[in-house]
């Protein structure tokens, strides 16, 4: 697969410089930006390829390359629920989608996991986007920071972090407590549907609690990503509030 730009090359690079078969730089830039990208390839092992920018061009046709194009493998290390449990350090900070199939919002919900602290993404087999190459080129480097955990079976998954004491915090439009006003645990896996469809059935009767986004305009629903955005960013100040207070 192709991996263009600073920022998911960068991150490829540092999480999985192993899955990096060929590193092509744009000869003609020797801005800091660029000389910072090869300092970390040459400590990761990697011998970059110094090309003209329009060989660059034809590697990554239409795209926004920034003078970095990169040959990976396809696939990621992937982890499985219970590894991740088992690893977790401190509080759960999770994001659950349920039906997003859009493989750009799912590498935007994925870079504002990275950015809230969500130590993992977690969307069933049968109705999630895959993380393709329009995934992880969305998510900016967040791809290969955060995992995204598919499960084969949703339910249990829910289950099994229930087990573990976590709290399954759903997103619904119809909830009676909007996400400002209900008390909420340290360990949560947010639980967010796609856009206009909102959770399938079974999910929302497995949530322990279920909130509302506040709509203050016209439109009746966010963007996925957003929304994610929204849950996560007011869990994580609620828990450095709740730190401070000791």
């Amino acid at each position: 697969m192709i991996v263009h730009g600073f920022h998911a090359v960068g991150a490829r690079i540092r999480r999985h410089p192993e899955s990096i078969t060929e590193l092509y730089v744009d000869a003609d830039r020797q801005d800091p930006r660029m000389r910072d990208l090869l300092a970390l390839a040459e400590l990761s092992g990697l011998r970059p390829i110094a090309v003209p920018s329009h060989r660059l061009d034809r590697l990554s046709p239409g795209r926004r390359h920034q003078g970095v194009v990169a040959i990976a493998e396809a696939s990621l290390p992937t982890l499985d629920l219970p590894t991740m449990l088992d690893r977790l350090d401190g509080p759960a900070r999770l994001l659950v989608l349920d039906g997003v199939t859009d493989p750009r919002n799912l590498g935007a919900c994925l870079r504002v996991a990275d950015g809230a602290g969500a130590q993992a993404v977690i969307a069933p087999k049968d109705h999630a986007a895959p993380l393709t190459e329009v995934a992880i080129q969305t998510a900016s480097g967040a791809a290969e920071s955060v995992p995204y955990i598919m499960v084969t079976n949703l339910s249990r998954a829910i289950d099994a972090m229930q087990d573990r004491g976590i709290w399954i915090v759903g997103t619904d439009d119809e909830a009676e407590s909007d996400v400002y006003e209900a008390e909420l645990p340290d360990s949560i896996a947010w639980v967010v549907g796609a856009e206009g469809k909102g959770l399938r059935r079974l999910t929302r009767e497995r949530c322990d609690l279920l909130v509302r986004i506040p709509m203050a305009g016209a439109v009746s629903s966010l963007n996925v990503a957003v929304a994610c955005g929204v849950v996560l960013y007011e869990g994580l100040r609620r828990s450095r509030a709740s730190v401070s207070r000791r």
